[in-house]
């Protein structure tokens, strides 16, 4: 807890982040050197330096040449690691590879690579975004709770494997050893829907002997997009399709590649690859498998439609149909209030989803 008030504290910290800000610009990759590295002593280092301060009064007070020359072997010590943790993080590169879109409230998930051209391991790294600083621009959150809907919807970065080597504990990673490059995902927690300013990330080390705390400051120009998270709603008629068992039968089909329609006899001249070898083998005779792709069977999710009072609420809905039809593969699109003039695109599948819930992340 601070002893000075927050009169005091506030207005000296805002000054404070505006210097380290004019000393990094905002860029999605950053050389750590003598500009954007800082180093103080760290909190054990406090009573380290108490030490020092208590053996040379000591020395000095009572004409001891031993005291004295355990003071100036401490100070040695110290200098060394001074040189040493300032070295261990100065010259690291980090790039920032990509940013995840996420549902209010869920963790958006940075992908990070981390360079080290020194011939030396740098060791004992700790990275993580300041979350007190998170700034979004977005709409006041959903009044209601939102019901649980189903499992969380997973985007293609959680794919991507972290490196050996690095502990994650509340939002930081821990890079015990760093020798050539290593990729590290951190989460940024949301809150609302919108558009999400980065908070500056924070590279830490106290290594080797922790007397000593060096540290960097790296702001990203890149920002994240928030989208609502959904909501559960009565699919009404137009939005029939909830579940695989829905799917309406008795449509209309084009000759395609996916499903199966129907055996005719075969014809000279047609592709053998579409011959039924099976009833060749059996004796029954040729016969050709015809396929079939249904059409007829597309969604639109309008806004307008969304049982929803609120603004919010209604988006909310959107990105519930929005991912319910992408999971499903049903074609459909989405009409904001927005873009009515605009071009309704058709598409299906989770790709098309994910775009869907981007507009609505956009959505003013």
């Amino acid at each position: 807890m601070s002893l000075l008030p927050k009169a005091l504290t506030v207005p000296a910290s805002s000054v404070i982040s505006r210097w380290f800000a004019a000393r990094a610009p905002k860029n999605d990759s950053a050389i750590l050197n003598l500009r954007n590295v800082y180093i103080f002593f760290s909190r054990e280092g406090m009573l380290f330096a108490v030490l020092l301060i208590i053996t040379f009064i000591a020395g000095i007070n009572y004409g001891n040449n031993l005291v004295l020359g355990l003071c100036f072997y401490l100070v040695s010590v110290w200098l060394i690691s001074f040189h040493v943790t300032f070295a261990h993080i100065s010259g690291l590169k980090i790039q920032l590879l990509e940013v995840t879109m996420a549902e209010a409230g869920a963790p958006v998930w940075v992908t990070l690579q981390i360079k080290n051209d020194s011939r030396q391991p740098r060791r004992q790294l700790l990275f993580g975004f300041e979350q007190s600083s998170l700034k979004q621009t977005s709409k006041k959150p959903n009044k209601k709770p939102n019901k649980k809907y189903h499992k969380e919807y997973k985007s293609n970065a959680n794919n991507q494997e972290i490196a050996n080597q690095s502990f994650v504990s509340q939002g930081s990673v821990l890079v015990t050893r760093l020798e050539n490059e290593q990729t590290i995902q951190l989460p940024i927690q949301t809150n609302h829907r919108g558009q999400l300013e980065l908070p500056r990330l924070i590279i830490k080390t106290v290594y080797p002997l922790g007397i000593m705390r060096a540290w960097s400051y790296v702001y990203f120009a890149r920002t994240a997009w928030v989208y609502p998270k959904p909501e559960e709603f009565d699919w009404q008629t137009q939005y029939a399709i909830a579940s695989q068992e829905d799917l309406p039968t008795g449509g209309q089909y084009r000759q395609g590649q996916d499903d199966f329609e129907r055996l005719d006899n075969y014809i000279e001249g047609e592709s053998l690859a579409r011959v039924s070898w099976g009833h060749v083998a059996r004796g029954q005779g040729m016969f050709t498998k015809h396929f079939a792709d249904p059409v007829g069977h597309e969604q639109t999710l309008d806004y307008a439609d969304m049982p929803a009072a609120h603004h919010e609420q209604k988006l909310a809905q959107l990105a519930y149909g929005a991912i319910t039809l992408g999971q499903l593969g049903v074609p459909f699109n989405m009409r904001l209030p927005n873009e009515q003039n605009a071009t309704e695109e058709m598409g299906e599948g989770e790709m098309f989803a994910q775009a869907c819930l981007l507009r609505l992340a956009k959505a003013p």
